[in-house]
């Protein structure tokens, strides 16, 4: 037999067996009793359904605090955050600059003030002024404390 012909005969058995119908082996298997779900049985529906027995929960016998921690168990509780940095007074002016300079010219356009040439000047110039800044003091490079192996750096 060539190999061609081995698989010839697989491809037959897969489509002949194509619409034939699986055995699951876990379709016998019930689920836990604790994934059962209570049944309300309506006024008109009293004798087509029974309710399904609930496993007795064990913390109605506890008191209320443990309540509270079974609740709470497993669930994650992040530290708070730390403080925002205040940073220095000349970033503080750049990121003022970068957005006073364009909110200016924006509330004098809404409000029909009169804008002088070298008013919008200013206002332009504090803007590019703060985004070059910004930029400039960004520091792209390894933090001082890496040491001498950074390991792949992009």
């Amino acid at each position: 037999m060539t190999p061609q012909s081995d698989e010839d005969e697989v491809w037959r058995q897969i489509v002949a067996s194509f619409n034939e119908k699986a055995e699951d082996a876990s379709a016998d298997q019930p689920w836990p009793d604790r994934e059962n779900v209570a049944v309300e049985a309506g006024p008109e529906d009293d004798d087509a359904r029974e309710p399904v027995d609930e496993p007795q929960d064990e913390a109605e016998d506890e008191p209320e605090g443990s309540v509270e921690q079974a609740d709470d168990e497993g669930h994650y509780v992040p530290p708070p955050p730390p403080p925002l940095p205040h940073g220095d007074a000349l970033s503080r002016l750049a990121w003022v600059a970068l957005f006073g300079g364009p909110a200016y010219l924006l509330l004098a356009a809404l409000m029909t003030w009169p804008m002088e040439g070298w008013i919008v000047f200013t206002a332009v110039a504090a803007f590019i002024g703060g985004f070059v800044t910004l930029v400039v003091r960004m520091g792209d490079g390894p933090p001082p404390d890496s040491g001498w192996d950074d390991g792949a750096v992009i």
